[in-house]
């Protein structure tokens, strides 16, 4: 449901948003209603706190309206102010900038004393054909009609999404992952940082633009803001790449890989395939909490010298000091001079106590700025100098106390708290004092909780929590505890691909985690968090290999910074032999997604400890830190060490590790300078009857597909066709929907050489249904190009273009490219270039201009459109 396409209906982690138009102070009751009732549908209301505002930048009105889903207007009698230079008020302007097609609802107070001005615009109002218009007399009357009227909406947009040709949404495509973290609050007193910030990338002069500034002053959330105000800049896409618990310069290529859509699965340097990517991309990558990783800092300026398209937008609390770096200091919110007298005027005209109202009104819906209250308001946000989180952090405390209680308390404690922390700059002094108060007002066991939950990377279950709270004060009480967290705006709830997932912000889990050190806790505490994780893979690691593997694949994928957190505190502490059991429990799952770079830095960094450690231990460190060199750097010492790595396993009575080291020994003697096909074939062949014997059938299966590649590669296509099959058999039979899908690309392209198109095209429906049911983006490219044949070979010349060119796209996206035997949907194509090249160059046209759901809708027929409908819903 958008202004400028078809509506479709979201997934619930992409709330649809509400733009409000309307003047502030006249319609004050209004806007508390109205912004109630979009709430209560689960909508994200967007409302510019200052009405129409002076000086309104008409280009900033687009950002939010272009981000916006749906426009409510509410008018009474007047017409709003108008900016110097400007001929319409910014309540004219922003209906005028409302793209048509965006759904209007507009709702007229009755009155007899409107201003000639708003007369003539609720006049074009009516004769609007795009807009529907209501008169309303009371605030509780226009909540309830506006609640209504967006259900009404909702439901008629429902039914046109279920009738759309191809229902596919192009935003699907667009990993979880890597989309802008929709802000559910309003965004207060930003407007001219995000439109100076905008301006700067849209300048194009600066490769690098760092905003920086302490914890707690909104640097993430100002990047959120101008990478949805930027998307009309970046043609080629907007990138979110969270760093706040990375913590390795070594991870910080991995992290954008993974952000990208990019599997490292070891075959290309990955720095190659991120500049493939990126190359004559006209991209955005933010970069969140780089501060952490600063020294990987050059690591951007290489990267920006090979893909000189694409911008990078930073927000870290140091400078990078890199060449191209353009510093963008972010200043706390205008607070009331020291000397401004308390009234309710003067506290309007301070952005700051604008954060302080809307925020305080989402915890007290009854709270309203008034004469009464308004010095002590100005008072607060003086002490906290204009920091949105302290901000955020007091208002949240009107559920218990009231504004002059609020303002006493700081007035107290602020100094005292500040005095204890003189070693850190002002506003860092201010932001850790303000938390020391907020999470001094909470119950022990609930303040407990909050240190506890310190350990905890990003997001986290409930499950989780209750798991590391054995023996703890706050244990048995988690629910009630967690409940008064998040009441104080200390903990975050939200659900993330149907699960229920918790968080903190980076600088409150800084704070818990700081606390927990204070008190001696922190190893224990981190030990426990690593305990249960270590549980959770030991009992999730074995469903990567049944009928439950893309359920398990997306659990371990909310999990993942958990993970990466529990694998390294075990090393850090010494705990190496369960790190290297933690790692290669989750070997299918590094492979499948792609993860492998980020287990290469653990694996090298516990050999690099010199301990004693078993030699099953060795065996999994060794496997990980050469499976790279293996296919990047092939050579006789990498075989040797792959040897060794079957030697260790053996020794330590691990026939099943010893068998996979054996098959990827003999796939490092393919990748010879001089290969040894013989030898590497009775390996493989030996490896496939050991893993068979013992009950791996995913083992089994995906060295199939190894020993039909190297069939393959020998010119034997009916024995390449054969394992393959075998392959495709085998993983079928154990639900490992990753490897049949792989066989499954690799028979339909030796069918397709064979001669054998239907046969061809049932499999690669087949496994591009399993391709997108995985978000395995490689095998999407693959299966269009096979469904590319297909349509060649029956003479679809347009069609065939079209596929072939959405395909090279992905390919580009993500950085693939492959040998030429594995890319015979070319010959198909040019064959039917020859025959109908004009049809073939208008499909190439529209291909490069679909999405990939929208490639996908136009490749397949039903029912698996309908499969594939349902499994893009889920990225």
């Amino acid at each position: 449901m958008t202004g400028a396409r078809e509506p479709v209906i979201r997934t619930p982690d992409q709330r649809i948003r509400v733009f409000v138009s309307s003047t502030l102070r006249e319609l004050a009751e209004e806007r508390r209603a109205v912004r109630a009732a979009i709430e209560r549908m689960q909508l994200a209301p967007v409302m510019f706190e200052l009405g129409a505002r002076p000086h309104p930048p008409r280009e900033l009105y687009r950002s939010y309206l272009a981000q916006s889903d749906v426009f409510i207007g509410i008018y009474a009698d007047s017409y709003g102010w108008i900016a110097p230079d400007e001929q319409i008020s910014g309540l004219e302007d922003e209906y005028t900038l409302a793209p048509r097609q965006m759904p209007k609802l507009i709702y007229i107070k009755r009155s007899d004393h409107r201003e000639p001005r708003l007369r003539d615009l609720i006049t074009r109002i009516q004769i609007d054909d795009t807009a529907a218009y209501l008169p309303f007399d009371s605030p509780e009357q226009l909540g309830t009609q506006v609640s209504a009227d967006l259900a009404t909406l909702l439901a008629e947009r429902f039914d046109e999404s279920r009738a759309l040709a191809a229902p596919l949404e192009s935003d699907a495509a667009t990993s979880l992952i890597a989309r802008v973290p929709a802000p559910y609050t309003t965004t207060i007193g930003r407007e001219r940082e995000i439109a100076e910030v905008r301006e700067l990338l849209s300048r194009g002069t600066d490769r690098v633009i760092s905003l920086i500034g302490p914890g707690g002053i909104g640097k993430s959330r100002l990047a959120i803001e101008v990478a949805l105000a930027a998307r009309g800049l970046f043609p080629d896409g907007v990138y979110f790449v969270g760093l706040e618990n990375v913590l390795e310069p070594g991870l910080l290529l991995p992290t954008i890989a993974y952000t990208l859509g990019i599997r490292d699965n070891g075959e290309a340097v990955l720095e190659e395939r991120i500049s493939r990517a990126l190359a004559e991309r006209n991209v955005l990558l933010v970069l969140d909490n780089f501060e952490q990783i600063v020294d990987a800092a050059p690591v951007l300026v290489r990267l920006y010298t090979v893909a000189p398209t694409a911008s990078f937008l930073v927000t870290s609390r140091i400078v990078l000091r890199i060449r191209g770096e353009q510093v963008y200091d972010v200043r706390a919110l205008g607070t009331p001079g020291p000397n401004a007298p308390g009234t309710l005027e003067r506290a309007r005209q301070s952005t700051a106590v604008q954060l302080f109202v809307d925020r305080a009104q989402a915890a007290k819906p009854s709270f309203a700025l008034t004469e009464d209250n308004a010095g002590a308001v100005m008072d607060i946000c003086r002490r906290l100098e204009g920091l949105p989180l302290a901000i955020e952090l007091a208002a949240a405390k009107l559920r218990i106390l009231t504004p002059a209680g609020i303002a006493e308390r700081l007035k107290q404690s602020l100094p005292l708290l500040t005095a204890a922390v003189r070693d850190l700059p002002d506003r860092h002094r201010t932001m850790r004092a303000t938390l020391d108060w907020s999470v001094g007002l909470l119950a022990a066991q609930d303040r407990a909780l909050l240190e506890d939950l310190g350990v905890f990377a990003e997001r986290f279950s409930l499950e989780a929590v209750e798991a590391i709270g054995v023996g703890r004060s706050w244990d048995g009480h988690a629910i009630d505890a967690i409940t008064a967290l998040i009441d104080g705006s200390l903990v975050t709830q939200s659900e993330v691909q149907g699960r229920p997932v918790l968080s903190l912000l980076a600088i409150v889990r800084e704070y818990a985690l700081g606390r927990l050190k204070e008190r001696g806790e922190a190893d224990v505490m981190r030990a426990a968090h690593a305990d249960y994780y270590t549980a959770l893979v030991r009992r999730d690691g074995g469903h990567l290999r049944s009928t439950s593997q893309v359920a398990t694949l997306a659990a371990l994928t909310v999990e993942l910074a958990n993970l990466r957190a529990a694998i390294r505190h075990l090393v850090y502490t010494d705990r190496l032999d369960d790190a290297a059991e933690f790692a290669w429990g989750l070997l299918i799952y590094w492979w499948i997604m792609g993860l492998f770079g980020g287990v290469r830095v653990w694996m090298l960094e516990l050999l690099g400890k010199e301990q004693p450690i078993r030699s099953r231990s060795r065996a999994i460190a060794w496997f990980f830190a050469l499976w790279g060199e293996m296919w990047q750097r092939p050579s006789e010492e990498v075989v040797a060490g792959l040897a060794e790595c079957v030697r260790l396993f053996t020794d330590s009575g691990d026939e099943d590790a010893a068998a996979m080291a054996l098959a990827a020994r003999a796939t490092a003697r393919v990748q010879l300078p001089q290969p040894d096909i013989e030898t590497a074939s009775r390996e493989l062949d030996d490896a496939v009857e050991r893993l068979h014997r013992l009950g791996n059938s995913w083992g089994e299966a995906i060295t199939q597909v190894s020993l039909g590649r190297v069939a393959w590669l020998r010119g034997s296509r009916e024995d390449a066709l054969t394992h393959f099959q075998r392959a495709s058999a085998v993983a079928d039979a154990g639900g490992d929907l990753f490897t049949r899908s792989v066989a499954g690309n690799q028979i339909g392209r030796l069918l397709l050489v064979g001669g054998q198109v239907a046969e061809a095209e049932e499999v690669f429906r087949r496994t591009l249904v399993d391709s997108v049911t995985l978000h395995h983006e490689e095998g999407v490219a693959y299966g269009l190009e096979g469904i590319c044949a297909i349509a060649a070979a029956h003479g679809d010349a347009r069609r065939a273009g079209a596929l072939s060119a959405a395909a090279a796209a992905i390919r580009h996206r993500i950085g693939v490219f492959d040998v030429e035997a594995f890319t015979v949907h070319e010959l198909s194509l040019d064959a039917v270039r020859r025959s109908d090249p004009d049809a073939v160059a208008a499909g190439e046209r529209e291909g490069v201009q679909l999405t990939m759901a929208e490639a996908v809708a136009l490749a397949l027929p039903e029912p698996e459109r309908a499969l594939a409908t349902e499994a893009l819903s889920h990225w």
